[in-house]
């Protein structure tokens, strides 16, 4: 049965493949954007389907006519260099984003679902990391604004679901990678293969021993989707658990580019996580999910999106 589904956000990495995944299943999909660090060019190919973009702040009040059946809450800078220039901008959309999205999701009786993340568990203690661990994040740390955001946009939703009995969904999203991810993005895997197609030394942090878990864009969506239609309210881990250094996926990369590029070490990050794994247990149990896609597949996917981003607008360093 179809649905009207609001996504905020939609204009993003993320976004943009939760709106055509839904309308390639025959939901009707509102897009809001204020396009902070989205681009429209992530959604131009959905224009002439059941999709409709509206470019606004949701941190004001999200006026919307018709009913609507599900709200994707996905709005908000998520990559450390955007988040460390637009600090207060990324406190607001977590708080008061999260307040007006949760409203619009109350006043439509429509299911609720937060995009969260590993930042949440900070520089974890416990490793892997589960859904009933509750972190070591400074909150006054650099990448506190990331974190807390996220953690107060989690306690809210929570409230909601408790308080006002909204069907209220959080999904902690792991490293995820794949097409419309920004040349210049700052995370790790675009950052090593667009300096590798551009023939650029790799620029790790530290020694490179810390650990990501590395999950394909339509392996995440998948999750997404099987949680949004799911009967549970608790937070739900969505990565994949395949744990590697920083050090292998630079050099995987190279490998998968052909590039003669070389790794060079810089200072690392201040609050830099040293490890992070998920637990998904939970969503293996309850969603039947895991991720498919493997990590030589999904590397060559998305740097072949790379490749013909870099032909049509070459960036410079």
């Amino acid at each position: 049965m179809s649905a009207r589904v609001v996504i905020t956000g939609a204009a993003g990495f993320i976004g943009s493949h939760l709106a055509e995944t839904l309308l390639d299943r025959g939901h009707a999909v509102v897009g809001i954007d204020n396009l902070l660090t989205g681009d429209v060019a992530n959604i131009a190919h959905l224009v002439n389907r059941d999709f409709l973009f509206i470019e606004h702040d949701i941190t004001n009040y999200i006026y919307l006519d018709g009913p609507v059946d599900f709200v994707l809450h996905w709005a908000s800078p998520a990559s450390p260099i955007d988040y460390l220039e637009l600090p207060i901008p990324t406190l607001k959309v977590g708080a008061l984003g999260t307040h007006k999205a949760l409203g619009l999701a109350k006043a439509k009786n429509a299911t609720f679902v937060l995009a969260s993340t590993s930042e949440v568990y900070g520089d974890p203690l416990e490793h892997p990391q589960k859904e009933s661990y509750w972190g070591n994040v400074n909150p006054i740390g650099p990448r506190g604004v990331y974190d807390e955001a996220k953690r107060f946009a989690e306690a809210m939703t929570t409230a909601y679901h408790r308080y006002h009995g909204l069907n209220a969904k959080i999904v902690r999203i792991f490293n995820t990678y794949g097409p419309r991810m920004r040349v210049r993005d700052g995370r790790a895997v675009p950052n090593f293969i667009a300096q590798a197609l551009q023939g650029e030394d790799l620029t790790v942090y530290g020694d490179g021993s810390q650990t990501r878990s590395f999950c394909y864009i339509s392996d995440l969506v998948d999750g997404i989707l099987r949680l949004m239609h799911s009967d549970t309210n608790d937070p739900v881990n969505i990565g994949n658990p395949h744990e590697m250094t920083v050090l292998q996926i630079a050099t995987e990369i190279i490998a998968l580019t052909g590039s003669r590029s070389r790794i060079v070490h810089c200072a690392l990050p201040v609050d830099d996580p040293r490890v992070r794994q998920p637990d998904i247990t939970r969503a293996r149990t309850l969603l039947d999910w895991e991720p498919s896609v493997s990590l030589t597949d999904g590397l060559t996917r998305t740097i072949e999106y790379f490749r013909k981003k870099l032909a049509e607008t070459p960036v410079a360093g």
